[in-house]
């Protein structure tokens, strides 16, 4: 994929202000778009937009499809615009805090007037004849994702593999008579579906016409509560009660000393290959009606991965395995010649790797926080990147920018003194000679802008100056994760004209 020099910020959806306890595809997503447009940003990278479940901690990188979209992110407004609610039906909506989404209440409230927007849609048929196209179009999954997410409710949440062995098992017979009987709720999730993808349409083609890249996210694995698993069960390892035979994970590291247990299951590469990888080649278009261009999370995956038997307590047991490589990557390049992806090339990073990456010109990743420290490598300094890169000051999964440089929570635990030799380091790289937080935050942020990185991404929290109090998301910890929200008022005059400012300086900027 070729690189353009330009800039953008990485945050998801679900951060964006709204009314209704978390960011949506409403007003608030298009004032963000002006945003960008206005401080002369050209990329805007976001999370996954896949379903969130509360009993996954809400991640976007834990989903129950890896091709729906989350309907928490539809906005209430938009609906009744379309004339599918009543301004009294959005009232009822409760309130969250301004800071943190609270995932819960936005669910029951939420459910509850989406319900009620299906049932308009029943009674008028308002659209019917697009709401069919959009069934027809995306049969090849849709099916699957709105009948194993009705047979999950009725079930009450429980685990796919504990069903009853037609349903697990999915014999027609079974299969039938669930969709007979579950009949409304399989019709209200594809409707729902359908208004996720018409609303998300609508924001991309106005982003578009401003000129602004919009970046997905890809992860490699698959949530085994997922449809996916359920549907095509003989792609990944799995035995015959449909328990794993072994899981994702990633040994010891910077994060945590045991490694990281994910708990995916494995991909079974092999009976891929066998089906020319024809389920990855549909994932990957599908996402690509979506985003112009995404990035694949976990991309070493593809080189090797780590797996880890399954019943382990801890990934350190695990061990490399041979991943599909060049192969995969050259179906890939058949279907997409562009290959607009980005290869998320963090962690482990051996030499396989980077040759895998190289061999098909994918840019890499950069991040600045990566650069220093006792875990640090020089290629994370700004003065050691390639134009073939995309650079951050950190990723979704960092502390913010203040709260690396500033760990007032790292100092009460008696590591105030390499805190602040770590904040002297970087005060000497960017030669920040001034004092105050948000003086070296500009400095880290103009050091990033005027490498040689043709794509420089910075954090929303980074760019407004927040503290750890915004991280995102703390890897290894299941809780209090994913729900940072911008406040009303964040993204005023002054914000834009400091990024528009320094994007110019640098010679980025709009096209």
């Amino acid at each position: 994929m070729e690189l353009k020099r330009e800039s953008g910020v990485l945050v998801s959806i679900t951060s964006l202000s709204s009314s209704y306890g978390i960011g949506d595809l409403g007003e608030g997503a298009f004032r963000f778009a002006d945003f960008l447009h206005a401080a002369g940003q050209n990329l805007w990278q976001i999370l996954p937009l896949n379903p969130t479940g509360l009993e996954f901690g809400n991640s976007p990188y834990s989903s129950s499809s890896a091709f729906a979209m989350n309907p928490l992110l539809l906005s209430p407004q938009l609906l009744v615009r379309k004339g599918l609610l009543e301004e009294k039906d959005i009232e009822t909506i409760p309130e969250s805090s301004v800071l943190r989404t609270n995932y819960r209440a936005v669910t029951e409230g939420k459910g509850s007037i989406l319900a009620r927007a299906f049932k308009n849609f029943m009674e008028t048929q308002l659209d019917a004849r697009g709401f069919s196209r959009f069934c027809d179009a995306n049969r090849h999954w849709l099916d699957d994702h709105t009948l194993f997410s009705a047979i999950r409710s009725d079930m009450q949440g429980l685990a796919w593999r504990n069903w009853p062995v037609p349903l697990r098992d999915r014999h027609s017979g079974g299969l039938e008579e669930a969709r007979r009987r579950l009949y409304e709720s399989i019709g209200c999730e594809k409707f729902l579906q359908y208004l996720c993808f018409q609303q998300w349409s609508e924001l991309k083609a106005y982003c578009n016409d401003r000129n602004i890249t919009i970046i997905g996210d890809i992860p490699l694995y698959v949530n085994l509560e997922s449809a996916d698993v359920w549907a095509y069960p003989h792609l990944f390892k799995l035995d015959e009660e449909k328990r794993p035979l072994s899981v994702s994970g990633v040994p010891p590291d910077f994060y945590s000393e045991t490694g990281q247990l994910w708990n995916n299951p494995i991909f079974n590469w092999a009976r891929l290959k066998e089906e020319k990888y024809s389920w990855w080649v549909e994932r990957v278009s599908h996402n690509l009606r979506l985003f112009d261009c995404v990035r694949i999370d976990h991309f070493r995956g593809l080189a090797r991965f780590w797996e880890v038997p399954s019943g382990a307590t801890t990934a350190a047991d695990g061990a490399w395995i041979q991943g599909p490589g060049e192969e995969f990557l050259a179906v890939m390049a058949e279907h997409f010649p562009s290959l607009p992806f980005i290869a998320e090339d963090l962690g482990v990073i051996t030499e396989d790797v980077i040759a895998l990456r190289n061999r098909f010109g994918l840019p890499g990743m950069r991040v600045f926080q990566f650069g220093f420290g006792a875990s640090s490598s020089e290629l994370h300094l700004p003065h050691r990147y390639v134009e073939n890169c995309v650079a951050y000051t950190g990723t979704h999964d960092n502390e913010t920018l203040i709260g690396w440089l500033f760990n007032s929570s790292g100092e009460k635990q008696g590591a105030g003194i390499e805190v602040r030799r770590g904040r002297r380091r970087v005060r000497q790289y960017v030669t920040c000679r001034a004092y105050g937080k948000q003086k070296l935050r500009r400095a880290v942020l103009h050091n990033l802008m005027r490498s040689g990185a043709n794509w420089v991404i910075i954090p929303l929290q980074d760019i407004l100056g927040l503290g750890s109090e915004a991280r995102m998301n703390t890897p290894g910890t299941a809780l209090g994760n994913w729900e940072w929200r911008m406040q009303n008022g964040d993204l005023n005059s002054l914000v834009v004209e400091e990024l528009r400012s320094m994007t110019a300086q640098s010679g980025r900027g709009k096209r």
